[in-house]
């Protein structure tokens, strides 16, 4: 293995050529083409990080790459798709990850060719070191060449979305137990709409990868072998996979909105009806002495045949009160 080349740019993460052999060598970009000229039996792979315009212009002349597919790689904000051009084909992935407890979206552009494999990253995006560093840690899957060595950009792009819905799943089980609590607590609620609107989002990013990558596993010719096929299938399940665990969460976090919504409800419900008996208890009493402040001519307490008249008049509001409070209580009003 050689020492890495110094780079032009600070865009450009790497620039590997793998022989026949499947030894890495790191090389400048600008002498990719003059690379792959002289040793006809191996491929490049080269990873960029938002470059710029004289990088992408570089490329373009090094791998022969056409230009609407260039003018694409330019700009992000592409959906996930499959083109082809020529002997080369143009693939755009969405990529995810987890910044300050929301998700960030980056968009991946692979170029791949018989002799090259040419990843540009936009955007939020981890570095496909980790799958560079799998396959060559075993030959044979190098031999399997460049689109082998897209398969495992793809799989390590869709493995990273595993754990943000696992995550998502961890924290709706948290919100699940402040959704029951007695108290009612606006946070709770709006922690929940954003789980579903960060779940929608992903939905949209995960639903064209199906599509996408059931496409290359249809693509003929030989940029994409048949050993690669088998894997890119697996792939393929684990997007299906992904995509069936959000639309299940999404689905548990509208119930979740929905039983916080009836217990709020529910509750303000018997709040109102503590208030409306409470209100009848003290009702009754009003009512009846009440009419102790109007004029009367000639009251019974003013008799001398009436000397119980207060007396009685407590116990009918002492009475009148305890069956109003004994009809509430059956009720399960108080």
């Amino acid at each position: 293995m050689t020492e890495p080349a110094s780079q032009p740019d600070p865009s450009v993460i790497n620039c590997v050529y793998y022989d026949g052999d499947c030894k890495r060598h790191d090389i400048p970009l600008d002498q990719a083409s003059e690379m792959l000229e002289r040793h006809p039996d191996g491929f490049a792979w080269v990873g960029l990080y938002e470059p710029d315009d004289p990088v992408l212009d570089l490329l373009q002349r090094e791998f022969g790459l056409h230009d609407l597919a260039i003018e694409d790689a330019r700009f992000a904000h592409q959906r996930p798709k499959v083109e082809s051009y020529g002997n080369s084909l143009f693939v755009v992935a969405q990529t995810a990850q987890m910044v300050d407890e929301h998700i960030r979206y980056g968009e991946t552009h692979a170029f791949l060719g018989p002799r090259f494999l040419l990843t540009v990253r936009h955007g939020a995006s981890l570095s496909y070191t980790p799958a560079r560093t799998r396959l060559e840690r075993d030959a044979s899957l190098l031999e399997l060449g460049p689109g082998f060595a897209l398969y495992a950009v793809l799989d390590f792009i869709v493995d990273n979305y595993l754990p943000i819905v696992e995550g998502f799943r961890n924290t709706l089980q948290v919100l699940e137990k402040d959704i029951f609590s007695k108290t009612y607590r606006r946070k709770t609620v709006m922690r929940l709409y954003d789980l579903k609107r960060e779940l929608t989002n992903m939905r949209v990013a995960v639903g064209p990868l199906q599509d996408m990558l059931a496409q290359l596993m249809r693509t003929q010719g030989d940029l994409i072998p048949e050993g690669a096929r088998f894997y890119l299938r697996d792939v393929h399940d684990h997007a299906v996979r992904i995509n069936d665990a959000i639309d299940t969460l999404r689905d548990l976090l509208g119930t979740a909105l929905n039983v916080n919504l009836s217990l709020v409800t529910f509750a303000q419900g018997e709040t109102v009806k503590r208030l409306g008996a409470w209100a009848a208890l003290l009702a009754a009493p009003t009512l009846i002495t009440s009419w102790y402040g109007m004029n009367f001519q000639d009251m019974p307490e003013t008799q001398a045949g009436h000397p119980y008249a207060y007396p009685i008049l407590i116990g009918i509001v002492a009475a009148a009160c305890g069956g109003l409070y004994w009809a509430f209580k059956r009720a399960r009003w108080l």
